[in-house]
C-alpha cells in the first residue's frame, strides 16, 4: 500500500484513476480546484462515490496559489493531471491555460522536489505533436495550438527538473481518451447529446479528421502501469493510445447505429489548432510498460452512450 496523489482528481480521467487506485489498495489524495469552464456539479458527481470511501481525502486547492508543502508530504507517487484541457479556448484565454497548465506544474514540481516525493507521473498530450500526431515518441514536438504550447512547456519543466534536482519522473501522452465521464465540452459526449435531444451537431471540417481513441478505462490501467513500473522507466516519455483509429464521420455512423437516431450536421471550418489526423504508435508502451488496451471503440461508445443516457 502507497500514499498517491491525483491533481484533478475530480475531472474525466482523474476520478477514474482515483477509483482504480483505491480499489489496488491504495491510500489517495485528490486535488482539485473545480476552475470555471467545467461546471462544478458535473466534477462533485464525479467524486460522489470517492468521498464515501476512508481511504480518499479530497482536497479543494488551486495549484497556482495554495500551499502546496503539507499536502505532498509522504507522498509515494504524484500523478499530475491537472490542466486546462481543449484547444479552442486556449486561444482567447491564453493567460489561464498559462498559469495553470505551466505555472502551477512549476509550483508542484519545485514542492514535490522539496518534500522528495518518490515519483511525478506528468500527464501530457497528443497535442505536443501537433497538427499530425502520428508514429512514436521521437516524433517532432511542433504544437499546433496555445494549448498544446502550454502543455509542451510543461513537459519541458518536468525534464529541467528531472536533469537538475533528479526528481523522478515518466511522462504519458495521452490520445483523445473517451467514455463515461467525458467532459461535457469534448466532441463525442456533445454528439450522443445532440443526437439523444434532436438538436444541431456542429461539424468542424470535413469529419475525415481521424483519433487515436482511447477508452479510459485503458488510459487509467497504463497509467497505473507506469507507475507500477516506475523503477525501471524512469525518464522515459510514453504513447498512451487505444490502438483502433476512426474519423469522426465513422463515429457520427457508429453513435446513429448505437441511439437509433439520425444525426442532424450543421457544417462549419476547421478551427484554428484542430489536430488533423492522431495515431498513437504504443510500442514502446507495450514492451516497457506490458500495455495492451483491451476496448474496441463500438464497445468504448456504447459505454459513453449508457452513461450520457442515465445522467
Amino acid at each position: 500500500m502507497s500514499r498517491m496523489l491525483v491533481t484533478g482528481a475530480a475531472g474525466f480521467i482523474g476520478s477514474h484513476l482515483c477509483e482504480a487506485l483505491l480499489k489496488d489498495g491504495h491510500d489517495v489524495v485528490g486535488l482539485d480546484a473545480f476552475i470555471p469552464y467545467y461546471p462544478r456539479p458535473v466534477k462533485e458527481d464525479n467524486l460522489a462515490s470517492l468521498r464515501t470511501t476512508e481511504r480518499f481525502t479530497f482536497h479543494e486547492v488551486d495549484l497556482r496559489s495554495a500551499d502546496l508543502d503539507p499536502l505532498l508530504d509522504g507522498v509515494d507517487v504524484l500523478f499530475h493531471l491537472a490542466a486546462m484541457p481543449g484547444l479552442v479556448k486556449s486561444w482567447s484565454d491564453f493567460s489561464l491555460y498559462a498559469t495553470c497548465n505551466i505555472e502551477a506544474t512549476q509550483r508542484l514540481l519545485e514542492t514535490a522536489c522539496d518534500r522528495k516525493v518518490g515519483h511525478v507521473i506528468h500527464v501530457s498530450t497528443s497535442s505536443v505533436y501537433g497538427k499530425e500526431a502520428t508514429g512514436d515518441e521521437t516524433r517532432p514536438l511542433q504544437p499546433f495550438s496555445p494549448y498544446g504550447l502550454t502543455k509542451l512547456a510543461a513537459e519541458n519543466l518536468c525534464r529541467a527538473y528531472e536533469a537538475n534536482f533528479g526528481l523522478p519522473m515518466t511522462i504519458l501522452r495521452y490520445f483523445s481518451v473517451y467514455g463515461p465521464r467525458q467532459r461535457p465540452d469534448m466532441a463525442y459526449h456533445i454528439l450522443i447529446r445532440c443526437l439523444l435531444e434532436g438538436t444541431p451537431f456542429k461539424l468542424f471540417g470535413d469529419g475525415e479528421q481521424t483519433r487515436s481513441n482511447t477508452y479510459v478505462a485503458d488510459c487509467v490501467a497504463a497509467t497505473m502501469l507506469a507507475a507500477k513500473h516506475r523503477e525501471t522507466t524512469r525518464g522515459e516519455v510514453f504513447n498512451i493510445g487505444g490502438g483502433e483509429v476512426v474519423s469522426l464521420n465513422k463515429v457520427i455512423e457508429l453513435m446513429e447505429e448505437l441511439t437509433g437516431k439520425k444525426a442532424v450536421i450543421e457544417r462549419h471550418p476547421a478551427r484554428p489548432g484542430d489536430q488533423k489526423h492522431t495515431a498513437a504508435d504504443i510500442s514502446k508502451a507495450r514492451e516497457l510498460l506490458g500495455y495492451n488496451p483491451r476496448t474496441p471503440v463500438r464497445e468504448g461508445l456504447t459505454a459513453e452512450v449508457a452513461w450520457v443516457k442515465g445522467s
